[in-house]
């Protein structure tokens, strides 16, 4: 037996450690074809119109400046109907959840516009295709855009739809300007759903976004805008590149600053210009004379400043009238109501002078005059036919004179105050009645205050001519009154005040009749040969009244004279006081009157001594009164066998000097002698005593001799003709007493030669 261990036996195995080492290459295999797997990118088809610009395994897909995927081939659509190019991109696999049926693909590639140069970069880094995330359902086949999207609406921004007629030079990317500084850009544009206006999407910048309000007003700013008169020429531009690309320029009125804020789903008009946003309110107006007016040139103007503008006009079918659209200032808002007036201006020119030459240069235009400012509001009107009358908002004072007839006057006519022009004639028409005319006048706010209660008005039109033996005189207000008629007025009394809001006063005939006041009478006369309106009454050589008015009588029996005492009516028109006409009279030697010849008959009145109460009903004398017991001096009376040619107003003589007249002459009581009554002035009243002798001086005498020859003797050349008579006085003793009034002495038919011998030396009066 054998002290050896005994072996142990145990199964062969079959595995290996060799088989370790293709495990661990396994597992890594796996894991690298997992980690390929999942890094692996996703094939996706965009179908492009053209090939051009895209390179396979170059041309990159690039969102927000990352490459996202690359261009893995490139083949020719053969199942299109229209010819185009598939191209194969594969897509990072992040990129795999915005793979959408609204997601966008575009070829950016450089490009040279007036709106500008984009896709710059691809000059260096080449063409690549840009992607716009989208959503909707998965898909991996896509169509290219022509041309990049616009902005998205999700962009941090004001995102805003704005409505026009038509879209200009606007474009995609037309920068959109405030005061000028781009603040926001053009998104897009196209055709409304009715085609009948543009819908832009205009974006305006995050830090802008608050300068847009509810009121804000949009116009195109494209271009240059170039408005030319006889004033000058005015160019508008928003900046130079609204003028080579086009733009939109905005801002909020003055007026509307307090405006809320904009809802950004209620769109804005987009005006064509500036002028057309700043009138954003549009009117309708009726017109019956539209001629030389023209859509879109035609103004509308207030006081000379342009506030609107018309923008269609329509004749009517019957071709009487026409309908006017008129965009007229937002500021006018407040005053487009019942009331308001429109007309339309025409170059005219008359003798008062040359009215709308503006319309010479820039044509007819339309003119306003708003209404009050708390009535109703209103957009469609009915046009005047002519200029309104009477502004009573304009400053200054505004008044209505009333006349019988409107003369040479017409609108335009001057006002003036001492040949100054302060107003002018702004209407005329007919009142209720049609018994008279009512004028209306406006006078400047300066010259407002030389009115007042006491106030006259005149018709200062053409030339007042008025003449006599003494000249002719030529009076006129002014050259323009003489063409164009005028009105003058003056104001005598100061601080009296107005009655009325809008005075009326009378507007007399010429300045005379203005200036005449008093107290009316009725001078009843025989004849009204060479009486007339306007003949003057004197009183010693002044004129204190003046005829208004000639008629018959009711019984036509005699003539009625209205006339006017102007001067101390008081001492005139009262009971006592004589009228009577003054005619020429003629003679040989004596001419009297001679002047009513050429100028007519007037009047003469000797007033009442006494005031026995007022009276207005006279009737005019035949002839001159006797107004002895009213003169100074010395009344006598003359005893004579007859008169002679002796007759009132003849002179009476002392030396062959003139010391009196005679009065008047009568027949005796008992009828055989004639009694003629004389008056000496007082001044020569001493002259007479009671020696005294009178002797008729008419005519002449003669002696005549064989030896001595003739001799013919006469007191003057006038009492020869007139007649006349004589006196002397004696001297010493013979001289007597100064006579009495009333004294009665003999009137011889001849002086005796003694009695030319008396010279008394006798002291006579002052």
């Amino acid at each position: 037996m054998s002290d050896l261990p005994t072996a142990k036996t145990r199964p062969a195995s079959n595995w290996s450690a060799i088989w370790i080492l293709p495990l661990i290459a396994l597992v890594i295999g796996g894991w690298l074809g997992w980690q390929a797997y999942r890094e692996s990118g996703v094939d996706i088809e965009v179908r492009f119109q053209s090939g051009e610009g895209i390179v396979v395994n170059k041309t990159e897909v690039v969102y927000k400046g990352m490459p996202v995927g690359k261009v893995k081939n490139l083949v020719l659509d053969a199942k299109g109907s229209n010819t185009g190019v598939i191209a194969t991109i594969e897509m990072n696999k992040a990129a795999e959840s915005q793979l959408r049926t609204n997601t966008r693909f575009w070829l950016v590639k450089p490009s040279v516009s007036l709106a500008g140069i984009t896709g710059l970069e691809t000059l260096v880094s080449g063409n690549y295709i840009a992607v716009s995330p989208g959503d909707g359902e998965q898909t991996r086949r896509f169509k290219a855009l022509a041309e990049a999207p616009p902005l998205s609406d999700n962009e941090p921004g004001l995102h805003l739809t704005l409505k026009a007629d038509r879209l200009g030079s606007l474009n995609r990317d037309s920068p959109v300007f405030y005061k000028q500084i781009q603040v926001g850009r053009v998104k897009s544009y196209r055709l409304a759903e009715d085609q009948g206006i543009v819908e832009l999407k205009v974006f305006i910048a995050p830090a802008y976004a608050n300068l847009v309000r509810k009121h804000t007003r949009f116009w195109n700013a494209s271009g240059i805008s170039i408005d030319a008169n006889l004033s000058g020429v005015k160019v508008r531009s928003e900046s130079l590149a609204s003028i080579v690309a086009g733009g939109i320029a905005f801002a909020t009125p003055e007026h509307r600053k307090d405006s809320p804020p904009t809802d950004t789903n209620l769109p804005f008009r987009l005006y064509e210009d500036f002028d057309a946003a700043q009138a954003g309110i549009k009117v309708k107006v009726t017109l019956s004379d539209f001629e030389g007016l023209q859509a879109g040139r035609t103004p509308v103007m207030y006081k000379g400043i342009q506030v609107g503008s018309l923008k269609t006009l329509k004749v009517d079918p019957d071709l009487s009238s026409a309908t006017a659209e008129l965009t007229l200032d937002p500021l006018a808002e407040d005053y487009l109501v019942a009331g308001t007036q429109f007309w339309v201006v025409k170059p005219s020119i008359s003798l008062a002078g040359i009215t709308g030459l503006e319309a010479l240069v820039k044509g007819n235009y339309i003119a306003i005059r708003p209404g009050d400012k708390g009535a109703l509001p209103q957009r469609e009107f009915e046009a005047r036919a002519k200029a309104p009358p009477l502004d009573l908002k304009a400053p200054g004072l505004h008044l209505v004179l009333f006349s019988d007839s409107l003369g040479s006057l017409e609108v335009g006519s001057p006002i003036l105050y001492r040949q100054v022009k302060v107003g002018t004639v702004q209407s005329y028409q007919f009142s209720k009645t049609h018994k008279r005319l009512l004028i209306g006048v406006h006078i400047e706010k300066e010259y407002a205050n030389l009115v007042n209660g006491s106030t006259r008005f005149w018709n200062a039109s053409g030339i007042t001519l008025s003449g006599g033996l003494s000249g002719i005189q030529i009076k006129s207000e002014s050259l323009q009154s003489l063409m164009a008629g005028g009105i003058a007025f003056d104001t005598p009394t100061p601080d009296v005040p107005l009655k009325r809001r809008v005075p009326r006063f009378k507007l007399h005939l010429d300045q005379e009749a203005a200036n005449r006041s008093g107290v009316t009478v009725m001078i009843k006369v025989e004849r009204a040969d060479g009486l007339k309106a306007g003949t003057p009454i004197r009183f010693r050589g002044l004129d204190i009244g003046k005829v208004e008015d000639v008629r018959l009588s009711d019984d036509l029996e005699s003539v009625m004279l209205k006339a006017r005492i102007t001067e101390v009516p008081d001492r005139i028109a009262r009971v006592g006081t004589q009228f009577w006409v003054v005619k020429p009279a003629l003679g040989i030697v004596k001419t009297a009157n001679l002047e009513t010849l050429v100028t007519g008959q007037y009047l003469e009145v000797l007033p009442a001594v006494k005031n026995q109460g007022p009276q207005r009903n006279f009737v005019a004398l035949a002839e001159a009164p006797d107004r002895t017991e009213r003169e100074a001096g010395l009344a006598l009376v003359l005893s004579a066998a007859r008169r002679g040619s002796i007759k009132p107003g003849v002179p009476v003589t002392y030396r062959e000097i003139t010391v009196g007249k005679v009065t008047g002459y009568e027949l005796g009581q008992t009828a055989d002698r004639v009694l003629i009554h004389i008056l000496i002035e007082p001044r020569y009243a001493s002259l007479v005593r009671g020696g005294s002798r009178f002797w008729n001086s008419s005519g002449f005498g003669m002696d005549f001799g064989l030896f001595k020859g003739a001799t013919v003797r006469t007191e003057s050349l006038e009492t020869l003709i007139e007649g006349g008579i004589a006196f002397a006085t004696p001297d010493g003793e013979k001289m007597g007493n100064p006579a009495l009034p009333k004294q009665t002495f003999a009137l011889f038919d001849k002086a005796e030669d003694e009695w030319l011998q008396w010279a008394p030396k006798i002291q006579i009066g002052k």
